[in-house]
């Protein structure tokens, strides 16, 4: 059964960065678009960035100019790298395939922009 696996998250001050990973057991990326997703307190889950195989990439107006998601193919790992942190970042970041998420959500991964 194909597991993901989010990490990297932690407690971080506006303006500050972290790096997210994610990884999958029993599958490959290779041929999939890959997204990271987030779950803000009391709001539903919403995509946040994209990129294909090939490396194209999508943000959501939110986080772009902001976050960078990209990925290694050979080491099957999707990485979103997020800069400028607001208090509205603070979420339970997740990855899944995109626009469409068909694989089973991993436990995701909690970011918390505070001072």
């Amino acid at each position: 059964q194909v597991r993901l696996v989010e990490s990297g998250g932690g407690l971080v001050q506006p303006g500050g960065s972290l790096r997210l990973s994610c990884a999958a057991s029993e599958m490959t990326f290779s041929g999939y678009t890959m997204g990271w997703y987030r779950q803000r307190p009391g709001k539903e889950r919403e995509l946040v960035a994209r990129s294909t195989e090939a490396g194209i990439t999508n943000y959501a107006d939110a986080v772009k100019g902001r976050f960078t998601i990209s990925r290694d193919n050979a080491k099957n790992t999707v990485v979103l790298q997020m800069n400028s942190l607001k208090f509205e970042d603070t979420a339970v970041y997740f990855c899944n395939t995109a626009p469409l998420p068909v694989l089973t959500w991993g436990q995701g991964t909690q970011v918390t922009v505070s001072s």
